[in-house]
C-alpha cells in the first residue's frame, strides 16, 4: 500500500464574521482538495472545521509525494537522425544532448506517420512537504471574502486579524510563512476556558484535544446538533417547543465554540403583538429561539446561547431579559403607532418615494400596478375590485414604522393592517403574497388575488427596468429581475393560470410614459422570460432537446408550454417516437431547401404508399382536432405516432425531389401537411436519439 499520513492545517483569527463561516470554511476545505488533486496528490478523505476563531482542515491519507512519471520526448525523424554511413547528424547529437544522454541511449518511435528519435526519461515526483505551502496559500488566496483588511504594520490581508497557524503533517511539522505567521503545532482553545497554548502532536488528535484540553467543539455540524438538541430541552422544561429557524441555528453555531443554553423570560404583555414580529426581534435582534406551544401560539419565553459555562447562568439570563424588552416595547411602540393611520391615508407619501428616476414614485408604480392587475383579474376569473383594491395598498405598509424597523415584515404587516381596518381577507392576504414566491422552492401565493397582485408587481418591474435599459448583466442584477421572472412563471404554472405572455408584456408596457423602444423592449422582456422558463424547464427534470422542440413553435402560454413539454416527454417513451423523430428531421430538411408548397392536389398522387400516407395523416387531422381543443397534447401526439408505418413506407418507396416538378410539388406539399400535423404540439425533429 502506498505510504501516507494524516494532514492538519489550522488557521487562528479574531472572531469570524458568523453569517459567511461556513462559507469560507468550505471554500477553504474546496481549495485544498482542488490543489491536491491538481498536484496529483493522493488522499482518501478531507474534513473542513470552523469556529469563530479558527477555519481548519484535516486531510486523511495524504501521499507522501507525486507519483513519478515517464515523459517521452520525440526527436528528429529517423531519416534526418543518421547519415548514410550510420555517423549520428548534428540533429540527433543535439537532441542527445538536450536530453542529458548519447546516442546509444536514445530509442526508436514508430508510428503509422513514420519512424523518430525519442527518449523516455523518468521525473521524479515532488514531495508533499514541498507542495502544501503553496497549495494552502493559494486556497487562502481565493476566499470568497468581500473586504479584506490589514493590521497592525502588516501588509498582509485576511477577513480578520490572524494569531496562529497549525500545519501538521503526522507527526511532522511542515515549516512555512502563511499571511505572515510561521506554522507551528500550537493551537488556542477557548479564550476564557483555555486560554492557555496547547499542542497538537498528531493531526488525527486535533478535534479530541481541542474538545478536552480547550473547551472548544471544532466541528460546526456538531455544534448545530448541539444546540438544537439543547433547544428542545431548554423549551420542554417550560412546557414549550423550540421555534428553530435553520439560518439561525447555523449562526448561533457560528458564534459559539462552546454553547451553553440560558433560559430567559419576558413579559406576557407582548403576547398582543403578531407572533410574526416577536419572532423576527428575538431571531434578528437577538439571536434568540422564541419557543411556542403545541398548538403554535408564543409563549413568553426565548432561549438564547452564551459561548461561556458560567458560574451564574442567573446573571446572564437576567441580562438578556434587560435587552430584550426595550426591543418588544419598541415594537409594541410601532404596532400602537401604525394603526392611527389607515394604509389608504399613506398612499400619499408614496409620492414621495422614488421606485426609479425614469420610472417615477412608488405611487405611480402601484397605479400601474393596479391597471394590470384588473387586467389579469379579468383573464382567470378573479375579482377586480379586489385585485386593484389590493395594488392600490400593496406598498403603504412599507410608510409604517413596523416595516421601517423591520423590513422582512413589509407584506406581512400590511395583512395584519388591513384586516384590522375590516379590508375584505381577499385583499389583506393578497398584501402578503405580493411578494410570494419569496425564495426557491417557497410556495407561491395561494388566493387569486394574491397572485393576480404578485404577476402584476412582478411584471411592472421587469417591463420598467428594462424600459429603462438597465437589464442584467453577467452576476450583476440589482433589482432581482431573474427572480422575479422566475416568481411570474412559477405562479402562472403552478396554479394553472391561462395567461398569454405577449399579451401580458404588451399592456404593461402601454403603462409606461417616458421615451424608450418599446418594440426593443418587448422583444428582451419576452426572451428574458422564456430563458428563465427553461432553466425551470431543466431544474423540473426535462432535457435540453424536449425544451426547445416546445420552444421552437414558441407557445405564448407558460402553462401550455408546460403542458406540451410533458407531452413530449412522455411521447419520447413510446417504440414509435425515434422513428418519427428521424422522419420529421428529414421532413424539415426537405422543406428548408425547397420553395413554399403549393396547396395539396389530391388526383396527382401516383403511388400507392403517398395516397396511404395522406389517408392516414387526413384521419389523424380530423382526430385530434377535438384532443387540440382540449390541450391534450399528449393524446394528440399519441394519435399521431399511429402514422409511423405510413410514413415510413412513403419515404420507403416515393422520392420526393422528383424531377417532375409538378409530382416534386405535390410531394412537398404532403410532407408539409405531415408536418403541421406535428407542430400542434411540437417540433419532435428536435428530438435526439
Amino acid at each position: 500500500m502506498k505510504q501516507c499520513k494524516p494532514l492538519l492545517f489550522e488557521l487562528g483569527s479574531e472572531e469570524l464574521p458568523p453569517k459567511t463561516l461556513v462559507k469560507l470554511s468550505q471554500a477553504l476545505l474546496d481549495g485544498i482538495k482542488q490543489g491536491l488533486r491538481a498536484a496529483e496528490l493522493d488522499f482518501t478523505d478531507a474534513k473542513a472545521y470552523a469556529t469563530p476563531r479558527r477555519l481548519a482542515v484535516l486531510i486523511e491519507n495524504l501521499a507522501l509525494a507525486q507519483p513519478d512519471k515517464c515523459v517521452e520526448k520525440r526527436g528528429p525523424a529517423l531519416a534526418a537522425a543518421f547519415a548514410a554511413d550510420g555517423t549520428p547528424s548534428k540533429a540527433a547529437l543535439g537532441f542527445a544532448a538536450s536530453c542529458n544522454t548519447t546516442i546509444e541511449q536514445l530509442e526508436h518511435l514508430i508510428t503509422d506517420k513514420g519512424e523518430w528519435l525519442s527518449y523516455t526519461q523518468v521525473c521524479q515526483g515532488q514531495s508533499t512537504e514541498q507542495l502544501i505551502p503553496d497549495i494552502i496559500r493559494h486556497s487562502i488566496a481565493q476566499l470568497p471574502i468581500a473586504k479584506r483588511m490589514r493590521w497592525g504594520d502588516f501588509s498582509t490581508e485576511f477577513v480578520r486579524p490572524v494569531h496562529w497557524a497549525v500545519l501538521l503533517w503526522g507527526e511532522q511539522l511542515i515549516e512555512t510563512e502563511i499571511l505572515g505567521l510561521h506554522t507551528g503545532n500550537i493551537t488556542h482553545g477557548h479564550r476564557f476556558h483555555a486560554p492557555d497554548p496547547i499542542v497538537i502532536q498528531h493531526p488525527e488528535q486535533y478535534e479530541r484535544i481541542l474538545y478536552e484540553q480547550g473547551k472548544v467543539i471544532a466541528d460546526l455540524e456538531q455544534r448545530k446538533t448541539l444546540i438544537k438538541e439543547a433547544a428542545a430541552q431548554a423549551a420542554a422544561a417550560v412546557q414549550g417547543i423550540a421555534h428553530i429557524d435553520d439560518e439561525l441555528l447555523e449562526e448561533i453555531a457560528a458564534l459559539n465554540e462552546w454553547p451553553v443554553p440560558i433560559t430567559g423570560h419576558f413579559d406576557a404583555r407582548f403576547l398582543a403583538l403578531p407572533a410574526e414580529v416577536l419572532i423576527t426581534t428575538m431571531q434578528t435582534n437577538q439571536k434568540y429561539f422564541p419557543v411556542k406551544q403545541s398548538n403554535g401560539d408564543l409563549l413568553p419565553y426565548f432561549i438564547t446561547f452564551s459561548n461561556i459555562a458560567s458560574k451564574r447562568p442567573e446573571s446572564i439570563q437576567h441580562g438578556n431579559e434587560r435587552v430584550v424588552t426595550p426591543r418588544l416595547a419598541d415594537a409594541e411602540f410601532f404596532w400602537n403607532q401604525d394603526r392611527k393611520k389607515t394604509l389608504a391615508s399613506r398612499f400619499e407619501q408614496l409620492q414621495q418615494v422614488v421606485f426609479q428616476e425614469k420610472l417615477g414614485t412608488l405611487a405611480e408604480k402601484s397605479q400601474r400596478v393596479a391597471n394590470l392587475a384588473v387586467w389579469l383579474a379579468e383573464r382567470v376569473q378573479g375579482n377586480a375590485e379586489y385585485a386593484q383594491q389590493a395594488a392600490l395598498l400593496a406598498k403603504t405598509d412599507l410608510m409604517t414604522e413596523m416595516v421601517g424597523e423591520f423590513g422582512n415584515l413589509q407584506g406581512l404587516m400590511g395583512r395584519y393592517y388591513a384586516l384590522l381596518e375590516g379590508h375584505p381577507a381577499d385583499v389583506a392576504q393578497a398584501l402578503e403574497e405580493q411578494y410570494f414566491p419569496k425564495q426557491s422552492g417557497s410556495p407561491t401565493a395561494a388566493s387569486v388575488t394574491g397572485q393576480v397582485l404578485a404577476i402584476a408587481e412582478k411584471i411592472d418591474t421587469l417591463v420598467g427596468i428594462f424600459s429603462a435599459g438597465l437589464m442584467p448583466t453577467g452576476d450583476k442584477d440589482p433589482y432581482a429581475l431573474r427572480r422575479a421572472a422566475l416568481g411570474c412563471l412559477r405562479t402562472l404554472i403552478e396554479n394553472q393560470l391561462v395567461i398569454n405572455v405577449h399579451d401580458l408584456i404588451q399592456f404593461s408596457l402601454a403603462q409606461f410614459t417616458h421615451t424608450f423602444d418599446i418594440a426593443a423592449t418587448e422583444l428582451s422582456v419576452t426572451e428574458f422570460i422564456f430563458e428563465r422558463l427553461k432553466s425551470y424547464c431543466l431544474e423540473q427534470g426535462y432535457s435540453p432537446d424536449e425544451i426547445d422542440a416546445v420552444m421552437t413553435i414558441h407557445p405564448p402560454e407558460p402553462l401550455d408550454f408546460m403542458q406540451r413539454l410533458h407531452a413530449v416527454k412522455v411521447f419520447r417513451q413510446l417504440p414509435e417516437a425515434a422513428s418519427l423523430a428521424a422522419a420529421n428531421k428529414r421532413i424539415r430538411n426537405i422543406l428548408k431547401k425547397s420553395e413554399t408548397a403549393p396547396a395539396l392536389t389530391i388526383g396527382c398522387l401516383q403511388e400507392l404508399q403517398e395516397q396511404q400516407l395522406l389517408v392516414a395523416a387526413q384521419a389523424a387531422a380530423l382526430a385530434i382536432q377535438p384532443l387540440l381543443a382540449q390541450r391534450d397534447y399528449q393524446a394528440t401526439l399519441t394519435q399521431l405516432a399511429g402514422l409511423r408505418d405510413a410514413v415510413d413506407d412513403f419515404f420507403d418507396h416515393v422520392m420526393v425531389l422528383t424531377d417532375d416538378l409538378d409530382l416534386r410539388a405535390n410531394r412537398l406539399a404532403l410532407v408539409k401537411f405531415i408536418s403541421a400535423q406535428f407542430l400542434t404540439c411540437a417540433d419532435i425533429s428536435k428530438l435526439q436519439s
